[in-house]
């Protein structure tokens, strides 16, 4: 029952969203505007049962991927946010044995964000986000059998900005990240209240 449940967890993971809707509006982000993206691999890691594939394709990849996306976002008051992100590991998976192996493609990226404004990372440490390929009739038995590596790549680094977009959204909601007048505005109304509470003299 745990391996089914493992299982069935996996399969629900990879479906969610191959990133493939830049036509439609953003998600909500506040008042985030892409200042630059800075994206380096000097560690990367080729895992097992890999295509092979250079720190310059991927960082090429990832770079034109979050452009891709975050592009899209013109925050009101024209506040920046730089992203640093780090490549750090891949799999390109290679024709397996059919029925027995049959490898998935997986990207792990490190990201920090950085408020260009107040000069601080909104995180202290770096984001870690893992993708897996994206469950499709091409990928059920492995894209190795119907992909090139170009094309595994495109596939990962597109769902991985998806996935750091759904994670900043997440941040948006609940620390405002990317409406700084609305933590002002918290600190002040906290003040205030603080202030009435006080017993007069």
């Amino acid at each position: 029952m745990r391996a089914l449940i493992a299982i069935l967890a996996l399969v629900t993971l990879v479906s969610c969203g191959d990133g493939r809707d830049l036509d439609e509006p953003p998600a909500p982000l506040g008042d985030f505007k892409l200042g630059h993206s800075i994206v380096i691999a000097p560690n990367l890691v080729k895992g097992p049962l890999s295509r092979e594939a250079s720190k310059e394709q991927w960082v090429a990849a990832m770079d034109k991927a979050l452009e891709d996306r975050f592009r899209r976002y013109d925050g009101e008051d024209k506040k920046l946010y730089h992203f640093g992100v780090s490549v750090e590991g891949y799999v390109l998976a290679q024709v397996g044995v059919p029925l027995v192996l049959q490898p998935k493609s997986v990207l792990i990226f490190r990201v920090t964000v950085w408020d260009d404004a107040k000069g601080i990372k909104l995180n202290e440490e770096p984001h870690e986000i893992t993708v897996l390929e994206a469950m499709s009739a091409n990928t059920v038995a492995g894209s190795g059998l119907t992909q090139t590596a170009e094309e595994q790549m495109q596939n990962l680094v597109i769902k991985g900005a998806k996935q750091l977009e759904v994670w900043l959204g997440v941040q948006q909601k609940r620390h405002d990240w990317f409406t700084p007048d609305a933590r002002v505005e918290k600190a002040e109304d906290g003040k205030r209240k603080n202030t009435a509470a006080r017993p007069a003299n």
